[in-house]
C-alpha cells in the first residue's frame, strides 16, 4: 500500500497555493478528487500561459498530476447533493478560495458535520476564515509587501524586492497539507471531524521568525544586508568571486579558522578583532572587505573544489545550472510523466521520501475525466442519469 492510500480528499481548488498542498498529498497515495465548475471549463489554470493549449497547461499539469477531475456546479441544489453523497464517503473537504466563501458555499465543518461527523474542512485562504480582512483577496506578492519580507530582500539602498519564486504560496501549501493530515489524524482517532484555517497572512507572519521575537522582546529593526549577509553571523553571506558568486557560511565557530587557512590568510583567523562570532559582527566592515579581494582571484569551481566538505559553501546558480545539479538525480528529483498533448512531460517529484515507497506519476486530468468513475461507480449513478446532470449543467 501507498502512504496515504484510503484517503479520500474532496479539493475545490485553483492555480497555485491550494493544488500545490494536495500534490503532495495524491503524489503519496492520497484519492485528490478536484471538483471543478463545467461553466468555467474547469480551475484557471488549466489556461496559465505560457505553454497552454486547450483546457490545459504545463502549469496546470505541475500542481495536478495523480489527481482525480470531476465537473460540478457547486450552486446548484442538485450539484449540492451530489457533493454531500461524495462528503459521506470522504475523509475531507479541502479548499482555497477566499476566506468568507467557504461558509456561502456550506463547505464548512457546521454545513458538513451533520452528513459526515467525521469529515475535515480544510481552509486555505489569504487572510485566514475568521478576522476583519476575511473577504479580501490576497496573493503571495501582496503578502510579502505587508509582511515585511520585501522589506528584507535586496540590497542596501535600493528598492524592496520580491522573491524570485511564490515562496508564501508553496509554504502555506505546504502548512495546509500538514494542517489537513492532523485533521484525518484526529478524525481517525477521536471520531469527530474539524474546521482547519490555514492563511497566507499567519504563514507569512509566522516566517519572520527569530526575528519577530527579537523585535517583540528587544526592539531589534531588522534591515536588508549587503551581499545578503547573515543579520548577526559573520561571515556567512554572498561572495564574489573570479567569474560569479559563492554562498558561504561560518555558521559555526570552527569554520572560520578553516576558511582562512584555505583562503590563504590564516593571519585573520588569529587577529583578535576577529576572535569569535561577536568581535567578526562588531568588526565586519573591516573583514569583509578583505574576504572579498581573497575570494575573487579564483573563479567560484575553484573555491568549491577547495572548500566543500570543509566548510558550508554553495554556488549561486542560475535555473537553468541548478536544474544540472547532479544530486538531483541521484535523489530521483526529476520525473516523467506521460501526456497526449505535450509528450514525455519532466516536472519535479515530491520532496517528502517515505522510504521504500515508490511514487508512480500520472499526468494531472482533464475537466470532468472520472465524472463516470467517481459518479458512476462510487456514487452508483446510471448513465442516463448522468446525461440528465450534464443536460442540466450540473455536470
Amino acid at each position: 500500500m501507498r502512504p496515504l492510500e484510503g484517503v479520500r480528499i474532496l479539493s475545490i481548488e485553483q492555480y497555485g497555493a491550494g493544488p500545490f498542498a494536495t500534490s503532495h498529498l495524491a503524489d503519496l497515495g492520497a484519492e485528490v478528487i478536484k471538483i471543478e465548475d463545467p461553466g468555467t471549463q474547469g480551475e484557471v489554470s488549466r489556461f496559465v500561459i505560457p505553454y497552454a493549449e486547450n483546457g490545459d497547461s504545463l502549469f496546470f499539469q505541475t500542481f495536478n498530476r495523480n489527481k482525480k477531475s470531476i465537473s460540478l456546479n457547486l450552486k446548484s441544489d442538485a450539484g449540492k447533493e451530489l457533493f454531500h453523497e461524495l462528503v459521506k464517503q470522504s475523509d475531507a473537504v479541502f479548499n482555497n478560495l477566499r476566506g468568507d466563501v467557504p461558509e456561502k458555499l456550506g463547505i464548512t465543518y457546521q454545513a458538513l458535520k451533520a452528513i459526515n461527523p467525521q469529515i475535515v474542512t480544510c481552509s486555505l485562504s489569504g487572510f485566514g476564515t475568521y478576522g476583519s480582512m476575511k473577504s479580501e483577496p490576497a496573493y503571495d506578492y501582496l503578502l510579502q509587501g505587508m509582511l515585511g519580507h520585501m522589506s528584507l530582500t535586496g540590497e542596501p539602498g535600493g528598492v524592496p524586492t520580491k522573491y524570485g519564486i511564490s515562496i508564501i504560496d508553496f509554504s502555506t501549501g505546504m502548512m495546509a497539507a500538514l494542517g489537513l493530515m492532523i485533521g484525518i489524524f484526529q478524525s481517525r482517532i477521536q471520531g469527530k471531524g474539524c474546521d482547519i484555517d490555514v492563511s497566507l497572512f499567519d504563514t507569512a507572519l509566522s516566517e519572520l521568525n527569530y526575528l519577530a521575537t527579537w523585535h517583540l522582546n528587544q526592539g531589534y529593526k531588522p534591515e536588508r544586508s549587503r551581499l545578503s549577509s547573515h543579520p548577526t553571523l559573520v561571515p556567512s553571506q554572498l561572495f564574489p568571486t573570479k567569474n560569479g558568486h559563492i554562498v558561504v557560511m561560518c555558521n559555526k565557530e570552527k569554520f572560520f579558522p578553516i576558511l582562512c587557512e584555505v583562503l590563504g590568510a590564516t593571519h585573520l583567523a588569529r587577529d583578535l578583532r576577529f576572535k569569535n562570532f561577536s568581535s567578526r559582527l562588531e568588526n565586519k566592515e573591516l573583514l569583509i572587505p578583505e574576504l572579498i579581494r581573497l575570494f575573487e582571484k579564483e573563479d567560484t569551481e575553484v573555491w568549491l573544489e577547495r572548500l566543500r566538505g570543509k566548510v558550508p559553501i554553495a554556488p549561486v546558480n542560475t535555473v537553468e545550472k541548478a536544474l544540472q545539479e547532479p544530486l538531483i538525480r541521484e535523489r530521483g528529483m526529476i520525473v516523467e510523466v506521460e501526456h497526449e498533448r505535450f509528450g514525455k512531460v519532466k516536472m519535479l517529484g515530491t520532496p517528502i521520501k517515505v522510504l521504500g515507497d515508490q511514487p508512480d506519476y500520472k499526468r494531472g486530468p482533464q475537466l470532468g475525466e472520472h465524472n463516470l468513475e467517481i459518479y458512476g461507480e462510487l456514487l452508483q449513478l446510471t448513465l442516463s442519469d448522468l446525461e440528465r446532470y450534464k443536460a442540466e449543467s450540473i455536470i
